[in-house]
């Protein structure tokens, strides 16, 4: 893949983000990992997912430095580069404020495979980051998120958002968004009184395996792009 073609992968990733209910207005980013090693190809500051072009995707490096492109970068570009430091596995990594998850980290309780979505991440429970609800701005604090996240594909951060960790920028989108309907899916349990049955630990990793392998999740996110663009 192209430097160019990689910028406008990560620009319409925003734009499904966006188009799924991942906005805060101008709040929110998505990244993609440099294959030269030099940083992040991350969304730029002040315009929404909706916005976003590949003219809007800059090149940030470990120091926040804008380093190709034109804007501003997000001030919590540690996020991204903290996480992809740690892990050589992520390509991509998305950080929204999900409005479900916000609310559903809120309640404490552990995420239940009581749907689909929510075998991608249980069991165990989802990750949890709790240091602070406030913004990530240093490298020590998008330290202490990849150490919370570690292995996983997900860590609810706890009154703030979410952060998703991903080999390439459709599968962190794909998860993303089903992240947002596992913790609606769990919202509306915990509404309705809390769960009476859920997949067993055992029944959760075969539904994960058999609803979420990278084929199904590459059909998902092409339907989610034509869905954002209204190609057919």
């Amino acid at each position: 893949m192209s430097l160019r073609e990689l910028r406008e992968e990560v620009a319409l990733g925003c734009r499904v983000l966006g188009f799924h209910g991942q906005s805060d207005l101008v709040w929110g980013h998505l990244s993609a990992r440099d294959p030269d090693g030099r940083g992040v190809w991350m969304k730029a500051s002040t315009f929404g997912f909706e916005e976003i072009t590949e003219d809007r995707v800059l090149l940030v490096d470990s120091e926040g430095r804008v380093v190709d492109g034109d804007g501003r970068r997000h001030a919590e570009y540690p996020i991204h580069t903290e996480v992809m430091a740690a892990r050589p596995d992520v390509g991509a990594v998305v950080h929204t404020h999900s409005p479900a998850a916000v609310a559903f980290g809120a309640t404490g309780r552990p995420l239940q495979p009581v749907s689909h979505e929510a075998t991608l991440f249980v069991p165990p429970d989802i990750a949890r980051f709790t240091r602070t609800g406030d913004l990530i701005l240093t490298a020590e604090l998008g330290k202490a998120l990849a150490d919370a996240l570690g292995e996983r594909n997900a860590a609810l951060m706890v009154n703030h958002g979410v952060v998703v960790a991903a080999p390439d920028v459709p599968t962190a989108v794909v998860t993303t968004v089903l992240l947002d309907a596992a913790c609606r899916m769990q919202l509306q349990v915990l509404s309705a009184g809390g769960a009476e049955h859920w997949s067993s630990d055992r029944e959760a990793l075969a539904k994960r395996e058999h609803c979420y392998p990278p084929a199904l999740i590459e059909h998902a996110w092409r339907f989610m792009v034509r869905q954002a663009t209204g190609a057919t």
